[in-house]
C-alpha cells in the first residue's frame, strides 16, 4: 500500500485545525457527473440518520451537511469493541453559474446521497440552424420543411459520416 502524502497531511491538519479527534471531522467522498440536462452528485454517508442530513445551495457553492451520533448513554455494558463515533461531515462542491437553483432534489437511499442538479433551460445547449441558398434568394434555415421540399436527399450521408 503505498504511503499518500497529501491525504495523510489533510488527516493531521483537520485534526490540528478542528480540536476533534481526526474521526470527528470527516469528508464524504463523491462521485460528481453530467447526464443531458443535469447533473448529478453522489455522497456516500453510510450510517447517517436521513433527518440529519442537510443540503443547501446558493450562488456558485452546494454544501452537504449531516452528523452522527453514536454516544449513548453507559448503561452499564462491557464493551469490547467500540470503533463507532459520533461525527460531522461538510462537503462543500462549487457550482457553474448554468444550475438552476429552484429545482435542485435529493434523495437519500442505501448510505448514498443524490443530489440533482438541473441545468438550466436557458444555458442548455440549442441547435443552431444553418442557412443555405443561391445568391439573390432568401436564404432559408434547415429544419424548417422536409428534407424533399428543399431539395435534399434525407439518405445523404454527411461529408464528415465514417461511412463514406
Amino acid at each position: 500500500m503505498l504511503f499518500d502524502t497529501f491525504k495523510e497531511l489533510d488527516r493531521i491538519s483537520s485534526a490540528f485545525f478542528s480540536g476533534l479527534p481526526e474521526s470527528a471531522l470527516s469528508s464524504a467522498p463523491v462521485n460528481v457527473y453530467r447526464d443531458e440536462d443535469h447533473y448529478v452528485v453522489e455522497a456516500d454517508l453510510p450510517g447517517f440518520d436521513p433527518s440529519s442530513i442537510d443540503v443547501s445551495a446558493e450562488a456558485g457553492l452546494l454544501t452537504i451537511r449531516a452528523e452522527r451520533d453514536a454516544s449513548r448513554e453507559d448503561r452499564g455494558e462491557q464493551w469490547l469493541v467500540r470503533e463507532r463515533s459520533s461525527a460531522h461531515v461538510v462537503r462543500q462542491i462549487a457550482l457553474s453559474d448554468e444550475v438552476d437553483l429552484d429545482a435542485i432534489a435529493a434523495d437519500y437511499r442505501d448510505g448514498v446521497l443524490n443530489v440533482t442538479l438541473p441545468v438550466r433551460a436557458d444555458a442548455l445547449p440549442r441547435k443552431v440552424a444553418v442557412a443555405f441558398g443561391s445568391s439573390g434568394s432568401t436564404p432559408q434555415a434547415l429544419g424548417s420543411g422536409s428534407a424533399e421540399q428543399e431539395g435534399v436527399d434525407p439518405k445523404a450521408q454527411p461529408a464528415h459520416s465514417v461511412a463514406s
